[in-house]
């Protein structure tokens, strides 16, 4: 089959044929019908997080194709979409419902004496988060898919994977934002609008949404913001407490940056949270001030991955889209065939698109 294969940190993607084995016991061969250029993957294509030779791609929907032997939990013809959170599902963690804290993630992956699932000329290749879908097909545990609606459209459903229900999740579930609760939101790509939908969702009274591009606020606007800032133009803690005297009760920090996370902070009101989801760099810090930190009750909080139970909150999502109660179109900005890769992560660089989504393989 054709896939992409990370051969070197920083060149890019190069389109090959691999060979993808058959399933066995749990496992899932799925047709990739769409498969979203996350910006994680690029992270991991420039920086010594994963071996090489790999194919990466972890916003996976398609089509279940075969099943191993011991697969109960799916039939072929399922749609579904692929999640990056690696689960048991037999852990304490997982069957209290935090599957995204899994103590035993390599359970959902082949055991070293088993032949790889993806090779080339005989050599096994990495497959990022056990998924992989940067390819014609994926071969992937059902502990890690979750049935989809097949009304669902492929590239939407893609989405759900990841950008979806990290910034929605990071608003519903980390957060747990309550009606009336005010949110300040910087970052207005594929994943804040995401938290903006989450925000909206939960009857959050003020949704503020930080971005240094004016068509980006645009889309905050359309996606539910009350308010915008461009912090181009103006500074954004000023504005936020003229819009908010008493500081906001949880602040989303979707860029990844020292500034930005430090602003955040200074935003918050007593007993007001901030939550960290964007990574720029795996080398960023930030300081925080233990005084003002206990006079002011404010508490830091890392997200992975929306905390989310993927095999409820993606059909969840799923049935808000099909209800009109959640926007997944606007986020789909350009679709590409798996070979344009390179020069759609390229196209993301300047902000303009939302999301690029691969549905042509």
């Amino acid at each position: 089959m054709k896939a992409l294969v990370l051969n070197a940190l920083g060149r890019g993607f190069d389109f090959e044929d691999v060979d993808i084995a058959a399933p066995i016991g749990r496992e899932v061969l799925v047709d990739v019908q769409a498969s979203g250029l996350c910006h994680t993957d690029l992270l991991f294509a420039t920086h010594n997080f994963v071996p090489t030779p790999a194919v990466l791609g972890h916003e996976v929907a398609g089509i279940v194709a075969a099943a191993g032997p011991d697969v109960a939990q799916l039939r072929i013809g399922d749609h579904v979409v692929g999640s990056l959170a690696q689960s048991c599902g037999a852990c304490a963690r997982c069957l209290s419902g935090r599957s995204f804290q899994c103590s035993h993630p390599e359970s959902t992956l082949r055991r070293s004496t088993d032949a790889p699932r993806l090779s080339r000329d005989g050599v096994g290749l990495f497959q990022g988060f056990g998924l992989g879908g940067f390819a014609e097909k994926a071969l992937i545990h059902e502990n890690q898919l979750a049935a989809v609606p097949k009304e669902l459209p492929f590239a939407q459903a893609a989405l759900l994977g990841c950008g979806v229900v990290t910034g929605a999740g990071a608003v519903l579930n980390t957060a747990n934002v309550r009606a009336g609760d005010t949110v300040v939101i910087f970052g207005a790509g594929g994943v804040g609008l995401n938290a903006v939908s989450g925000a909206r969702i939960a009857g959050a009274a003020r949704i503020i949404v930080i971005d240094i591009q004016a068509k980006r606020l645009d889309e905050a606007r359309r996606f539910g913001a009350t308010e915008v800032i461009d912090s181009t133009k103006t500074k954004p803690v000023e504005a936020v407490r003229d819009l908010l005297p008493g500081g906001a009760d949880h602040v989303f920090d979707f860029v990844g940056l020292k500034a930005v996370a430090e602003q955040g902070l200074a935003m918050l009101g007593v007993g007001g949270g901030l939550y960290l989801v964007g990574v720029a760099r795996p080398d960023v810090e930030i300081a925080v001030n233990v005084a003002s930190a206990i006079g002011g009750q404010q508490r830091v909080q890392g997200v992975n991955f929306g905390s989310t139970n993927f095999k409820r909150d993606i059909p969840m999502y799923a049935q808000l889209y099909l209800q009109g109660r959640m926007n997944l179109d606007d986020l789909v900005s350009r679709r590409i065939s798996l070979r344009d890769v390179n020069d759609g992560y390229a196209a993301l660089k300047g902000g303009a698109l939302t999301r690029v989504v691969v549905t042509s393989f």
